[in-house]
Formats: structure tokens, sequence, C-alpha cells
């Protein structure tokens, strides 16, 4: 049995899985990407240039892939090739954890000085306006 090591997320580390779990992981992200984008296995085959049985195939994980065929799913799904591995619960868990304090505390202070500086310059921009009246 072939062990390989997926790196999920930054502050994730590493997970350890075998072929079989990476074909399922492969597959199963490729059929909710298909999904999600509202297309149909033919569909998918016609955009990456692949036959409607190797996409079921893939799909079905039955079928491994080689590098041009990952290239071209994750181009016709509009997504990176990466993203094909990242388990489907560690995405979801990515997605909806929320942000550090630190970063959100940084944002709202970029967005205060963005607006401060935007009004300075329209209040700028009217007093030189009056000034030449």
């Amino acid at each position: 049995m072939s062990i390989l090591i997926i790196v999920v997320g930054l502050d994730k580390g590493a997970h350890i899985i075998d072929t079989v779990q990476l074909r399922k992981v492969l597959s199963a992200n490729i059929k909710v990407r298909r999904k999600k984008l509202g297309i149909s296995q033919e569909k998918l085959a016609e955009m990456a240039d692949l036959s409607v049985q190797m996409v079921n195939c893939i799909e079905g994980h039955r079928a491994w892939v080689s590098d041009k065929t990952l290239i071209a799913l994750s181009n016709a799904l509009g997504i990176e090739v990466f993203q094909l591995f990242t388990p489907a619960a560690e995405k979801q868990t990515s997605e909806h954890r929320p942000l550090p304090s630190h970063w959100l505390l940084k944002l709202r202070q970029d967005i205060k000085k963005d607006i401060n500086a935007n009004v300075d310059m329209h209040f700028e921009r009217l007093f030189s306006m009056t000034l030449h009246e």
C-alpha cells in the first residue's frame, strides 16, 4: 500500500492518507465541483478533452489520472490542481472558520484609514473649489 502526504491548510499540518483514500477524495471533489457548476459528465469530458467513460471511471474512483489529465480537469472545473486533493471536510471547516481577531482588528483599522483618507480628499477638493469661486 502506498502512502502519500497531503498538506491541508497552513495551520492544520499534514495528513497521511493512502492511495484509496486519495482516489476517493479526488473523485468526490471532481463530482462535487462538476455538480456545483451544473455540468454533466459529458460536458466535463468535452471541456477537459476526455472520454465520458474516463470521467465516469475517475468519479467512481476506478481509474487513476495522469498529470495532464489532472491539469485538464482542474482547468475545466476552474480550480487549482491541489484543490482536487483537499479533503472536503477540511474545506468546509476552513471555509467556516472565523478569522483570527488580530486580522479582523487590522482589517478594521485599514478600512477606517481608507475611509478617513477618502473623506479628507473630498473635503480638500470641496474646500479648494470654494476658494476659487
